[in-house]
Order: structure tokens, then C-alpha cells, then sequence
């Protein structure tokens, strides 16, 4: 099914139309929703290195770990460092929701700070499957100050694998989408254990709230004809929309003529643009609660106590999970595994937790951070997006337009972004 949506959504990337804009900023995309899944266009995006010196890392967080074997493909921890022939600044990057280290997103900005001279360590989300089953001490993602734990001591791994092989002069932190949030709560759990003293931390298009950004993605969902329920049927007609199309066109290949044609077409409407983003995170969402639920043995999705062999098919778990929603999860499985660790923990309180604003004192008074983001980027309110801006000052970067990390390639993005960490 991944390939499949990886197919609707490959038929989406091509060029707009560029409309002419009323400012001067020149990404050319003007809705959040094709912003974000058609990205930057190829002659927009800044120029990468024609080489990159890079290794991936296969860490072994808890050598006690017994891992079932349904996933015997697993090989420990995967994060990717890129590395100078020199001394310089090393850039821990933590991937967005779902992500893994090697994610397009993560690569990019990967490419970009090679090219300025960093070296650069990426680390999974914690809610990778691959996150879940290696790095996170509970096997459950979501909680920031837990992730945070988490991916600190990951961080401090994958330093001591390289360090006798790279000259390292300064330690900065970046962190895109939920990973940027992370970021934040790293930086200050860093404070603490002083190991890094992080120069520069950036975040790029963070939620200020996991909770309520997660569930506006979720919204999207319910823009569909039949609302989330019919994430089947949804699916099935925009594939027949495009094979239909296909038919009827004198099409050989599903190139790129082929996809500027089915933008032309307007063959798919805004809200069912929006489904797209909303399906791809439920996949990203079935990913991260089967593997917690079987690391855990929890029988939320699979009989507890059923042991799933390499061969075993799982086409009914991912059934089950892809129609499980954020809130669903977080209410039946998520929110009573925290309150049983913390007997008495109120609801809405928790939940203003999983954000900035409960570190905002520290956020505030610390000139290292800096943030990066869209008016548009529809994980956040308009009264988000002024909250980042009174939060950072003139150290947020906030762009008309862009929808969520849809521009994070484009040229002007990426010059601010390396210029961040250049900054004294």
C-alpha cells in the first residue's frame, strides 16, 4: 500500500503554474496542501554537493534487547553520519514523524549543511518502528521528555561510534516537524547533563503542540467523501481517477508530461489533496502502533501473548492500525500507559505538556534557539504561528507560504537555514 501512495502521490509532483505573488518571496507554490506534497520545484532548489563523504551506523542501544522475530530484518539503531576530511561543526539532525534517518527531508538538509562544512549525524524519529524497537526504553513514542531521554542517549551513542574517526569543533542540534519539537526538549535535557552544550538549535516548522497538531492532520481526514472511515473507498478512486486518466491520454510513460497533465486536469480537489497528507500519516501512524504494541506485548492490535514469526502474514494488523486515529490511540493505548507510570495525571494538563509552551521560560531565555516555518504550514494555528514569532523574536523565520516543509529545499529556505549556525 506504501508503494501505491507513493504512486498517487508522485503523480502530484510537477510544477504548478506559478501564480504571481503579492511579496517577494519567489517559492512559486501557493497552496499548503500542493506546497507540501509537491515540494520545491526541481530549478528552485539550492544546489547539493556533488559528493558526499557518508557512513551509516547501525547502533546496539540495549545489547540486552531480545527482539521477536517478526522483526528479523532489524539490525540495531540506523542513523547516517556525513563527515568532513577536516575539523569542523557536527549537526545532529532529528527526523519528522514517521521519518528515518534517510528521509528525503532529512537528506536534504543533510546535503545542504555537507556542502557548508558540518558534519552531520541523522537520527530516526522516535516514532520510527526502527526508533521503537531499539531506542526508546518504553517501546512507546510520544511522550517529549521520555523521546527526549531517548534520543539523548542515542545521540551520545552514535557520537562515541565516531569520534575517534572525525575532528569535531562545536555541537549544534536541528530537529524538522515533531522532530523539531523534540529538539527543543533535547536542547534542555542537554543543559542538564552538559555533554554536547548544543551552540545552535534550530527548529524547523515544529508543532507547538504534538496533540493538537497531530489531530489537525487527522482533520483532513474527515474532508474526504465519507469522512476517515472510508479511507478505503478514498483510496480506490483516486487510483481509478488516475488509471482512468492514463487510459484516455496518449501517455507511454508517467513522466513528468504525464503528471503536468494531471495537474492541469485539477484531477483531484483541494480536500482530496488534503487526504493524501492525512492518509500518508496514518501509515506513519499503523507503523509506529504495531511495533509498539508488539514490543510491548500490549494486545492492542495483536493477541497478547501471540508470537509473530518472519513469515507471518500481517496484512489484517495493518488493516486494523491504518484505521485507528490519533485520538483513538492516544486515549485507549497511549494516554493509560502514562497515567499508569503516573497514578492521578490529569488529562488536559498532560496534554499541555507535549509542547513548547511548557518549556517556554527556558526557550525564551536561551539566545541559541532559532525556528523556521510557514503562515500557511496547516499543523499550526494563526495563533501558533504568532506564538513562535513572540517566542524567538527575530530569531523566527516565517515565510508567506510554503504549507508544511514544502519549501524546505527552495533556495532561499536553505541559505537561511545554513546561515543559522553560521551566525556568532
Amino acid at each position: 500500500m506504501k508503494r501505491l501512495l507513493a504512486l498517487l502521490i508522485l503523480w502530484l509532483l510537477l510544477l504548478p503554474a506559478a501564480v504571481p505573488a503579492a511579496d517577494d518571496y519567489g517559492y512559486p507554490i501557493p497552496g499548503a496542501y500542493e506546497a507540501t506534497i509537491l515540494g520545491t520545484p526541481g530549478p528552485l532548489k539550492a544546489p547539493r554537493p556533488e559528493r558526499m563523504s557518508v557512513r551509516q551506523l547501525f547502533l546496539e542501544i540495549n545489547p540486552a534487547l531480545r527482539k521477536p522475530d517478526v522483526f528479523f530484518y532489524d539490525e540495531g539503531l540506523r542513523c547516517t553520519l556525513a563527515y568532513q576530511d577536516r575539523k569542523a561543526p557536527l549537526v545532529f539532525l532529528i527526523a519528522g514523524t514517521g521519518a528515518d534517518d534517510q528521509s528525503q527531508k532529512a537528506l536534504a538538509m543533510m546535503a545542504a549543511l555537507y556542502k557548508a562544512g558540518y558534519h552531520v549525524i541523522t537520527l530516526p524519529s522516535p516514532t520510527h518502528p526502527n526508533f521503537i524497537i531499539n531506542a526508546s526504553r518504553s517501546h512507546v513514542p510520544g511522550d517529549l521528555t521520555e523521546d527526549a531521554e531517548d534520543l539523548h542517549r542515542a545521540m551520545e551513542l552514535a557520537w562515541d561510534r565516531v569520534k575517534a574517526d572525525v575532528e569535531v569543533s562545536e555541537f549544534h542540534l536541528c530537529g524538522y516537524s515533531l522532530g523539531g519539537t523534540h529538539a527543543a526538549f533535547v536542547a534542555r535535557l542537554d543543559e542538564e547533563r552538559k555533554v554536547f552544550n548544543f551552540r545552535k538549535v534550530l527548529l524547523v516548522n515544529p508543532a507547538v503542540n504534538l496533540f493538537n497538531s497531530v489531530n489537525r492532520i487527522e482533520g483532513l481526514l474527515e474532508r474526504i467523501p465519507g469522512g476517515s472511515r472510508k479511507i478505503g473507498v478514498y483510496f480506490n478512486r483516486m487510483l481509478a481517477k488516475v488509471i482512468d486518466f492514463y487510459r484516455r491520454g496518449d501517455y507511454v510513460d508517467i513522466d513528468d508530461n504525464f503528471l503536468y497533465a494531471v495537474y492541469k486536469a485539477h484531477l483531484f480537489s483541494r480536500d482530496e489533496s488534503g487526504g493524501l497528507i492525512g492518509l500518508s500519516f496514518r501509515i506513519s501512524l499503523a507503523g509506529m502502533v504495531f511495533s509498539s504494541d508488539v514490543m510491548t506485548n500490549s494486545g492492542y492490535v495483536v493477541p497478547k501473548n501471540r508470537v509473530l514469526g518472519a513469515t507471518d502474514p500481517l496484512g489484517d494488523y495493518f488493516r486494523v492500525s491504518v484505521h485507528l486515529s490519533f485520538l483513538t490511540y492516544f486515549d485507549e493505548y497511549f494516554y493509560p500507559y502514562i497515567r499508569k507510570k503516573r497514578p492521578g495525571l490529569d488529562r488536559a494538563a498532560y496534554i499541555a505538556s507535549l509542547g513548547l509552551r511548557s518549556i517556554e521560560g527556558y526557550l525564551k531565555a536561551s539566545p541559541k534557539f532559532g525556528a523556521m516555518t510557514n503562515e500557511d504550514d496547516f499543523i499550526l494555528t494563526k495563533e501558533e504561528v504568532d506564538y513562535l514569532r513572540g517566542l524567538f523574536g527575530e530569531r523566527a523565520r516565517i515565510y508567506p507560504r510554503g504549507g508544511h516543509m514544502g519549501n524546505l529545499e527552495y533556495r532561499d529556505n536553505m541559505a537561511d537555514f545554513i546561515g543559522f549556525f553560521k551566525q556568532e
